[in-house]
Parts: C-alpha cells; structure tokens; sequence
C-alpha cells in the first residue's frame, strides 16, 4: 500500500480544517482526534492523536496540529 498524502487546511472561520487525503477531501477536523479519525479511515487504523502530532506524513498549513482557531 502506498503512503498517503495527508494535507490539512487552515481554519476556517468556525475553527474547522479541511482534512484531504490522496486527493479527496474527507471533511473538516475541529481537533486532532478529528484527523486521526480520518487517518484511520483512509487505512492507517494504527494512527492516533500522538502519531498525528508526530507524523511527517501530514501537511500542516496556515499552522501546525495546535492551531484550530481562525
């Protein structure tokens, strides 16, 4: 199975972030626990808040896993 690429958006003006995986747009993460729920959807299951925060996997923009706010 390939590495996924895992961008994650900026806040928007309710706190949330567009999650994109390989392409698709999976929803809006309001924290990490949103993201590895969505990590785990798109086959990483072994992936949980700590691996979120620590993963090279994951593109950060407009502020990395500490920044939910607009």
């Amino acid at each position: 199975m390939a590495t996924p690429r895992v961008i994650v958006y900026p806040p928007d003006e309710q706190g949330g972030r567009r999650v994109r995986i390989d392409g698709t747009i999976l929803g809006l993460a309001y924290s990490v626990m949103d993201v590895a729920r969505f990590m785990q959807e798109a086959g990483l299951q072994e992936f949980d808040e700590m691996d979120v925060v620590r993963s090279t996997l994951i593109e950060w923009r407009g502020g990395g896993p500490q920044v939910w706010k607009h």
